[in-house]
C-alpha cells in the first residue's frame, strides 16, 4: 500500500482463523473453557470509603473469571468460542504474528538460511515493523465494529483527571500483553505501599515542626546568654573570621525538623515497611500469576530468540542439545577482551563520577571561603547572614551543581553503555538485558548515591582540629558540619537531587515523544482519516522500543533507594515519591495510548532481576539508616549527654551545647590560618571531644568522646538485630502464596482435568455410537445382498 508520501510503502498482514488457532497451540496459549465458579474475595472493610477510587465493574474486569486450559486445534469445542474474530484477545493476536515473522526464512546464503523479521529490521530491508492500535485514542469506535480498547484505556486510565482513580489492570493486560501489564502492576502496588510510609514520615515531619520552638539545642543555640556568647574558631583558614554561635540559630531549628525523636523510630519502621512491601508484593505477584494464567510459566521465546547481531557476527557453528540443530556459537575466548574492555569502561565512569564528586566538594570549599569573606567585608549584607549563611549557601548552589553533574555523566553514560554491551556480542535479547541493567544500575547506583553517601558518612568526620586540620590536596581544608549536625545538608542534598530528578524525569518522559511526534507529523498535507492511514499515523508515532520498560524499572528503582536508603534524614522523602508516582502512572499510561506505536506484546510471571536488587537495597538500607541515626545525627550524642554528663536534674538537657563544644587556645592557632584582625578573645570552640589547652594532654580526644563512639556502634549493632530479627520473622510468617490462591490454583487444576476428561469421554461414546450405527448398517446390508442372490 502507498503512502501519503508516495515513497514510504506498508505491507499489512493478517493473520486469519486456521493461522491463529495453530499457533495458539504451539505457543501453549491457555484459553477459557467454563466459567470460574470460584467465590469472589471478600470485601474489605471500610470497601465502601473507597467506591470513588473504583472503576467501573465493566472497565476492571471487562470479562469474567474463566477455568482456562492450554488451547488445541483438535477440541476447538471444548473452548467458549463465542465469536472467532474476538475469542484471542488483541496482544494474543499480535504475539502470534510476531512469532510467525521472527522465524520467517527469507534467504539462503553460503547454505545457511536466513530468518527473521528482526534481521531485515537490522539490514533495512524494512524500516520498521509493528502492530497496529485498535483506533483512534480520542473516539469510539463506530457499531458494527469491536470496542476500541484504546479509546476506553485513554477514557479511565491514561487522564490526568483520573489520577486518584485504580488502573484497569485487565484491560492493561488484553491490550499490551503480561510484561507491560506486570510493570504497571508494580508501580501501582508500590505507590499504594508508599501511602502508608508518607502518612508516618508527614506525622513524624509534624512532630518535629510543632516541637521545633520545645528544642533544648536549638534553644541554647539561639539564646544570646548562651549561643550568643560563645565564640566559634574561623571556618576557613586566612579569610574566615571569628563568628558566634548564635548566627546558626537559623539551622539549628531547621535541623531539629528531621533530627529529633522521632528519626528512630521512622528509620525502625522504614525497615520493617521494606520488608512488607517485598512479601506483600510476592503474594500479589502469585496472585497476578494464577489471574493471568501464568502459573506454568516458560520462559518467554522472544527473549530467549538469538539476536540478529550475534548471528551476523558468529562464523562457528555449533549442534544445540535441545533442538539438536546447528547454531551460530562464539567462543568465549573472542568474547574476553570485549568483557575487559567493558568492566574497564564501568569502572573509569564510575572513577570519573568520584572525580565529579570531589570537584563539586573543591567548589564548595573555594565557595565557601570566598562568600565568607565577601559578608564579612561588606557590611549591608550582615542582615542577609542571618538566613542565608556560608554553610547553607554553599550547601544550596553545591547540591544544584551536583544534580547538574549527574544529569550530564547519566546522558553520556547510558550512549556508552548500550554500545558496550552491544560489543559484548550477548547471544540473546535476556542476556543482552541482563548485561546492560547490571552496567546501568552499578552506575547509577553511584551517580546518584554517592554525594548523599560522603555527606552522611564522610563529611565533618576527618576534620581534626583548630592548628591541626586534615586538607584536601595540601590545599583546601577539610569541610566541617553545621554545630547542630550535618543531617540539614543531607536532607538538602537528597531534596534537590530526587526532587530534580523527578521533575526532569516527568517533564522529559512527556515532552520528548510529543515533541518528535509532531515533528514526523508536520510534513503530513492533510488530517484526512481518509488520506492519511491508520496505519501511517501509527508510523509516525514514536518507538517504545525493547528497552522502554528497562528504563521505567531502572527510574523506579533508584527512587526506591532514595526512599530506603536515606529515609532517615528526610522523613517526607515517601510523600515526595508518592506524589510523583502518581503522576508517573498516568505520563506513562498517557504515552503509551497516545505517543508509542503499540509494542509487541510479551509474557513475563515476575518483575525479573529488580527484584533481587531491591532485595539487596532493603538490607543494605537498614545499615545506611543505622548509620545516619548514629553518626550523622546529634541523637546519640543528645542522649548520652542526657544519661551520663548532665548534672542538671530538673532540665536534664541544659548545658549540651557547651558541653559539645571544645575549646581552643586562640594563640596555639598557626600565623597562616589565623585571622588577620587581632580579638580581644583568647580561646574559641569548635565540634569534638578534646582535652582543653590546659589538660597535658591538650587536644587529644577526652573520655566522652570514647564513650559517644562505644554508645553510636552499641546502637547501630542493637537496631541492626531489632530489624533484621523482625524483618525474618516476617518473611517467615507472611506465605510467599496466599493461602486462598493456592485453594484456587488446585480447583482450577482438579476442574480442568474432570473438564477434558468430561469432553474426551463425550468424544469417545458418539465416535462408538457412529462406529455401532455403522456397523449394524453394514451387516444389515450384506444380509440383503445375501439374500437377493438366493
Amino acid at each position: 500500500m502507498n503512502s501519503e508520501d508516495g515513497k514510504t510503502y506498508f505491507v499489512k498482514i493478517h493473520a486469519p482463523w486456521e493461522v491463529l488457532v495453530t499457533y495458539a497451540e504451539v505457543l501453549g496459549m491457555k484459553m477459557p473453557i467454563k466459567e470460574s465458579d470460584s467465590l469472589p474475595p471478600e470485601k474489605l472493610p471500610f470497601s465502601c470509603m473507597l467506591g470513588p477510587l473504583k472503576l467501573a465493574r465493566g472497565v476492571k474486569h471487562p470479562h469474567p473469571e474463566y477455568y482456562t486450559a492450554q488451547f488445541s486445534r483438535h477440541r476447538q469445542e471444548l473452548f467458549l468460542i463465542d465469536d472467532q474474530s474476538s475469542f484471542f484477545p488483541s496482544s494474543s493476536r499480535n504475539r502470534i504474528v510476531y512469532y510467525i515473522l521472527s522465524r520467517c526464512p527469507f534467504a539462503i546464503e553460503d547454505g545457511k538460511k536466513k530468518f527473521g523479521i528482526e534481521r531485515l529490521l537490522t539490514s533495512h530491508t524494512y524500516s520498521s515493523a509493528y502492530p497496529l492500535h485498535d483506533g483512534q485514542y480520542w473516539k469510539p469506535s463506530e457499531p458494527p465494529n469491536p470496542v476500541n480498547e484504546r479509546y476506553t484505556l485513554f477514557q479511565n486510565w491514561a487522564r490526568f483527571s483520573y489520577f486518584y482513580k485504580e488502573q484497569p489492570l485487565d484491560l492493561i493486560r488484553n491490550y499490551y500483553g503480561e510484561k507491560i501489564g506486570m510493570y504497571f502492576v508494580f508501580l501501582g502496588f508500590y505507590t499504594e505501599m508508599l501511602f502508608v510510609a508518607a502518612v508516618v514520615g508527614l506525622a513524624c515531619f509534624i512532630y518535629g515542626l510543632f516541637s521545633m520552638n520545645s528544642s533544648p539545642t536549638s534553644n541554647e543555640i539561639c539564646d544570646p546568654e548562651v549561643g550568643g556568647q560563645i565564640i566559634m574558631c574561623p571556618l576557613c583558614d586566612a579569610v574566615c573570621d571569628y563568628w558566634r554561635l548564635n548566627s546558626t540559630c537559623l539551622a539549628s531549628k531547621f535541623s531539629y525538623l528531621f533530627d529529633n525523636e522521632s528519626t528512630v523510630f521512622f528509620a525502625i519502621f522504614m525497615g520493617i515497611w521494606v520488608t512488607l512491601f517485598l512479601e506483600f508484593w510476592k503474594q500479589r505477584q502469585a496472585r497476578l500469576e494464577y489471574e493471568w494464567d501464568l502459573v506454568d510459566f516458560e520462559e518467554e521465546q522472544q527473549q530467549l530468540q538469538l539476536r540478529p547481531e550475534f548471528e551476523a557476527m558468529c562464523k562457528h557453528r555449533k549442534m544445540n542439545p535441545v533442538t539438536k540443530e546447528m547454531e551460530p556459537y562464539m567462543p568465549l575466548q573472542s568474547r574476553i577482551p570485549w568483557y575487559f574492555l567493558s568492566g574497564a569502561t564501568v569502572t573509569l565512569w564510575m572513577a570519573l563520577v568520584i572525580a565529579c564528586m570531589v570537584a563539586v566538594i573543591v567548589y564548595r570549599l573555594s565557595v565557601f571561603a570566598t562568600f565568607a569573606s565577601f559578608v564579612e567585608s561588606d557590611a549591608s549584607l550582615k542582615q542577609v547572614k542571618s538566613f542565608l549563611t556560608p554553610q547553607i549557601t554553599t550547601a544550596l548552589s553545591g547540591s544544584c551543581l551536583n544534580f547538574i553533574v549527574i544529569l550530564i555523566l547519566n546522558f553520556f553514560y547510558e550512549k556508552i553503555s548500550a554500545w558496550i554491551t552491544k560489543m559484548e556480542i550477548p547471544r540473546t535479547y535476556q542476556e543482552y538485558e541482563s548485561s546492560l541493567t547490571l552496567k546501568m544500575f552499578l552506575f547509577q547506583f553511584v551517580n546518584f548515591y554517592s554525594s548523599c553517601f560522603y555527606v552522611a558518612f564522610f563529611k565533618g568526620k576527618f576534620v581534626g582540629y583548630p592548628g591541626k586540620y586534615t586538607y584536601l590536596f595540601n590545599v583546601w581544608r577539610s569541610e566541617e558540619c553545621d554545630p547542630a549536625g550535618c543531617l540539614i545538608e543531607l536532607t538538602t542534598q537528597l531534596t534537590i537531587i530526587m526532587t530534580g530528578k523527578q521533575i526532569f524525569g516527568n517533564i522529559q518522559e512527556a515532552i520528548y515523544p510529543l515533541t518528535l511526534n509532531w515533528w514526523r507529523r508536520r510534513k503530513a498535507r492533510t488530517n484526512s482519516e481518509k488520506l492519511y492511514s491508520r496505519w501511517e499515523q501509527d508510523h509516525d508515532l514514536e518507538t517504545f522500543g525493547s528497552l522502554g520498560l528497562f528504563y521505567e524499572y531502572l527510574e523506579t528503582v533508584i527512587q526506591f533507594g532514595f526512599v530506603t536508603l536515606f529515609v532517615a534524614s528526610f522523613p517526607l522523602a515517601p510523600l515526595l515519591a508518592l506524589m510523583n508516582n502518581i503522576i508517573e502512572i498516568r505520563v506513562d499510561a498517557w504515552k503509551l495510548t497516545t505517543q508509542y506505536r503499540r509494542p509487541v506484546a510479551a509474557k513475563a510471571h515476575c518483575i525479573g532481576v529488580w527484584q533481587d536488587i531491591l532485595y539487596a537495597m532493603a538490607v543494605l538500607s537498614v545499615a545506611t539508616n543505622a548509620f545516619i541515626v548514629a553518626y550523622t545525627s546529634d541523637i546519640i550524642p543528645r542522649l548520652v549527654y542526657y544519661y551520663a554528663y548532665s548534672t542538671n536534674a530538673t532540665d536534664p538537657f541544659k548545658g549540651y551545647v557547651n558541653n559539645s563544644l571544645s575549646m581552643f587556645l586562640v594563640a596555639d592557632l598557626p600565623n597562616n590560618t589565623a585571622p588577620s584582625e587581632k580579638r580581644d578573645f583568647t580561646t574559641c570552640r569548635y565540634r569534638d571531644y578534646r582535652n582543653p589547652p590546659d589538660h597535658e594532654q591538650k587536644y587529644f580526644h577526652n573520655m566522652q568522646f570514647w564513650h559517644v563512639l562505644a554508645a553510636k556502634m552499641t546502637f547501630i549493632i542493637v537496631m541492626e538485630h531489632i530489624v533484621f530479627l523482625v524483618k525474618f520473622l516476617l518473611a517467615w510468617m507472611i506465605p510467599d502464596v496466599p493461602k486462598d490462591v493456592l485453594e484456587r490454583i488446585k480447583r482450577e487444576k482438579l476442574m480442568t482435568v474432570k473438564i477434558i476428561h468430561d469432553f474426551e469421554l463425550k468424544k469417545l461414546k458418539e465416535n462408538l455410537m457412529v462406529d455401532s450405527s455403522e456397523f449394524a448398517k453394514e451387516v444389515i446390508l450384506r444380509e440383503n445382498k445375501v439374500q437377493l442372490a438366493n
